[in-house]
């Protein structure tokens, strides 16, 4: 597999700018932009869409989708408008038990927390929240915490592939087989990994993936592409839009109102979801991951990445050392440093990451070279 080169000329970054926050939100593609362009021209001449515009450009986007997640099936692919409306779905399908438990991680996400939290209490359901198996800052493992909470009465178990802080990798295998053991559902938010690093649906057997797509899909805000498997094809959706029904493609007899959802997961398509701008845009960038090859843009991330690792941990900063994503990670800092004084200093040089948590999240991608972590590194 030859290695990639040095995207940046395919973004409109400022050249003058570092930016190492790709986890926090992603640029446009250029031509992602060029594809919303001819979006907002096609809305401006309305006499032009025709019935085909609703449903193809969404049928061509879960193919490519499907092809990146390596899902046999297109159709078990879902629009919709963020994370949280993806999880507020599996929310709204989950069965309670008596006794029962809900799986969680320490300090994930807020929009990976709350819609449980809500179930939890409606049901009297435990919330367990998992923190890292192991003490420490450099060995941040949180693998077999998660296998010890699952048990006969958990309901599911929602983690990310990995950590949203610093990188930190999930095994999602050995959790499958283990809720599968205790007939729990396994949700994976995929957000910080999928398009960035290779996820395999095939492989890996989740009952639901939810990938929100500004950030490591370079899609635009307020969309996101989420895949849901068997145990969600008779669910209930959050909507319930003319488009999802069976018979939905003949507008003659949309009146004639139909009971029955069109098959897998289109019942979770968000309403509107036959976007004319954003769809375009999204489907482009999709192709662009497809063609760059996640495997490809680790290995790019792993290479400029190495060096200021090997430096950083000379200076005595922390960091998980492995099982961590090469796109994501984080540098923590010493208990007396002030986030705030680190942010002013890295921005006046105009270097962007984020603070998660105690760490410095730093979240490098394909237009970023070794020199830009260079400048962090001195700035540090």
């Amino acid at each position: 597999m030859d290695h990639l080169q040095c995207q940046r000329h395919l973004f409109d970054l400022s050249p003058d700018i570092t930016y190492l926050n790709c986890a926090y939100l992603s640029p446009l593609l250029n031509s992602s932009i060029t594809e919303g362009i001819k979006g907002m021209r096609r809305k401006s001449r309305p006499n032009e869409v025709i019935n085909e515009n609703f449903f193809e450009p969404l049928e061509e986007l879960k193919l490519a989708f499907a092809g990146l997640i390596d899902c046999e099936n297109p159709q078990r692919i879902a629009l919709q408008p963020s994370a949280s409306y993806g999880i507020a779905t599996v929310v709204k399908n989950l069965r309670p038990k008596k006794n029962g438990n809900i799986v969680l991680l320490h300090e994930q996400f807020p929009s990976n927390v709350y819609g449980y939290r809500d179930f939890a209490d409606r049901h009297d359901v435990e919330i367990r929240t998992v923190r890292p198996a192991e003490p420490g800052l450099t060995v941040h493992r949180w693998n077999e915490g998660i296998l010890s909470a699952i048990d006969d009465d958990t309901i599911c178990v929602s983690c990310p592939h990995i950590h949203w802080s610093d990188g930190s990798i999930i095994d999602l295998k050995m959790i499958r087989q283990k809720t599968l053991e205790h007939g729990a559902l396994l949700i994976v938010d995929g957000t910080q990994s999928v398009g960035a690093m290779p996820f395999s649906v095939s492989d890996v057997r989740p009952d639901a993936l939810i990938c929100a797509a500004y950030k490591f899909l370079l899609g635009p805000y307020t969309t996101c592409l989420s895949y849901y498997g068997p145990a969600f094809d008779d669910g209930s959706p959050l909507e319930y839009n003319w488009i999802t029904r069976e018979q939905s493609d003949h507008f003659a007899n949309l009146v004639e109102y139909q009971d029955a959802f069109r098959p897998f997961a289109f019942r979770y398509n968000m309403g509107e979801c036959s976007n004319f701008i954003m769809i375009p845009m999204l489907l482009e960038s999709i192709r662009q991951l497809v063609r760059w090859n996640p495997a490809r843009i680790q290995t790019y991330c792993q290479d400029i990445v190495r060096p200021f690792l090997d430096a950083i941990k000379e200076k005595g900063y922390e960091f998980v050392e492995s099982e961590r994503a090469n796109h994501l990670f984080g540098i923590y800092l010493s208990e007396d440093s002030d986030p705030k004084i680190i942010t002013e200093a890295l921005e006046k040089q105009k270097i962007f990451v984020s603070f998660r948590g105690k760490a410095i999240r730093i979240s490098p991608y394909l237009y970023n070279e070794q020199s830009d972590l260079d400048r962090l590194l001195q700035c540090l």
